[in-house]
């Protein structure tokens, strides 16, 4: 087989591994809510599979539910839950009308009920209801995407200007049970992190959020800095909070696909964090130490890179991870990378992510197309197109962060 069909199998294999039916189904064997109601409440980019799930589970115990995901996530009604669909990364009117529905779905609940949240990421865009006007909201986090800065400090200040993330949401359940069951897209699976905190008391709850939108020269109006100042929850006694998955899930599945199609497998970090085109260039380093030796080998990492917009290309992380590797990868016949979104989107694309190999740069270099000033640009999108580099997987149903792998076929 080819590097290309390997990779292929491996980051499909991981993925299908990976999705969240069993986990949701194995949090829920033996677990009984109160016999009053029970309502469903799942938002993020797997919160269709992760109700769906949780239906098979409980059945008729479900009095009610909301599932909010992104547009195009949903595979289909689900009987006595309904579904909203919303943008990602940057909320709009649809995320309001989601939260906005969900607080109307669980007001005036007594200590006798439960609300079962099935949380995943992407849920800080698609569940929003913000204290400040909506179109300073998105600009705000569009500057934040755009600046580099990390999923730690964006959402910081998501949380200040939300009305429900930060454990706001929990709160207004109060006092019923809230048994939040979450799926991890974020390093170190944090659930005060994933998504926001819909369901956990954060951990900077009494501190302010002025000094990232100073550090990221943010242009905040007087009602914005105020609510970044603001304090969040402290305590939410009610909730009881467990994670069912995350990005360390991915990386020993895709570890398994690799060592069953004959590779010597190594995951070099489950935590990875630097910018993208860094981590790039340092499996292609690798790639150059280990290459020729006449060994299969596969080195993956999970994680979430970032990228700093320079220019105004299209792309994603993982497709600029991807590109920024070619040009360390060239002449390497039995060498490729790939890197990819678990959850079959890369940034503001329909790509999941990209594949490079020994031929990626003398290809595009005929086509007279330089890879640093694609970068540059942020434009690997378009060149990896035009290479065939692109990887397409369409919504997966999961959302456990990103995998990246070097494989060395020789």
């Amino acid at each position: 087989m080819s590097l290309r069909t390997d990779a292929e199998t491996i980051y499909q294999s991981a993925i299908r591994a990976s999705l969240p039916d069993r986990a949701v189904q194995d949090a829920l064997t033996g677990w009984q809510p109160p016999a009053r109601r029970t309502i469903v409440l799942a938002v993020g980019k797997a919160a269709w599979r992760m109700a769906q799930a949780a239906q098979q589970a409980l059945g008729k115990q479900i009095s009610a539910g909301l599932v909010v995901t992104k547009y195009g996530h949903s595979e289909g009604p689900l009987d006595g839950i309904e579904i909203i669909e919303a943008d990602h990364p940057v909320p709009d009117e649809n995320s309001v009308r989601a939260a906005q529905r969900a607080l109307l779905l669980t007001q005036n609940l007594t200590a006798q009920d439960t609300v079962l949240l099935l949380i995943s990421g992407g849920g800080s865009a698609l569940f929003e209801l913000p204290r400040i006007e909506l179109d300073e909201l998105q600009h705000i986090t569009q500057r934040l995407l755009a600046s580099g800065a990390d999923i730690t400090e964006i959402n910081t200040v998501r949380k200040r200007l939300s009305a429900v993330k930060g454990g706001q949401l929990a709160a207004h359940c109060a006092p019923a049970h809230v048994e939040a069951l979450l799926l991890s897209d974020v390093l170190g699976d944090k659930p005060d992190t994933i998504a926001s905190g819909l369901s956990a008391v954060d951990a900077t709850a009494g501190d302010s959020a002025l000094p990232i939108a100073e550090r990221y020269g943010l242009p905040l109006s007087t009602q914005a800095h105020a609510c970044l100042a603001q304090p969040l929850p402290q305590a939410l006694p009610h909730v009881h909070n467990r994670v069912i998955g995350g990005v360390s899930m991915l990386c020993h599945h895709a570890a398994d696909a690799c060592a069953a199609l004959g590779y010597r497998v190594e995951i070099l970090t489950e935590s990875l964090c630097c910018t993208a085109r860094d981590a790039g260039i340092f499996l292609a380093n690798i790639a150059q130490h280990y290459a020729g030796r006449g060994e299969k080998r596969a080195f993956l990492t999970g994680g979430e890179t970032v990228v700093r917009l320079t220019g105004q290309g299209k792309g994603g992380r993982n497709q600029e991870l991807a590109l920024a590797a070619a040009e360390g990868l060239r002449g390497l016949a039995g060498a490729a990378v790939f890197s990819v979104g678990s959850d079959g989107t890369d940034g503001p694309t329909d790509t999941a992510g990209g594949y490079v190999d020994g031929s990626t740069y003398d290809t595009l270099r005929a086509q007279g197309i330089s890879i640093p000033q694609v970068l540059a640009d942020n434009d690997a999108y378009h060149v990896l197109r035009a290479c065939g580099g692109l990887i397409v997987t369409g919504a997966t149903g999961t959302n456990v962060n990103d995998l990246s792998a070097l494989l060395i076929e020789n």
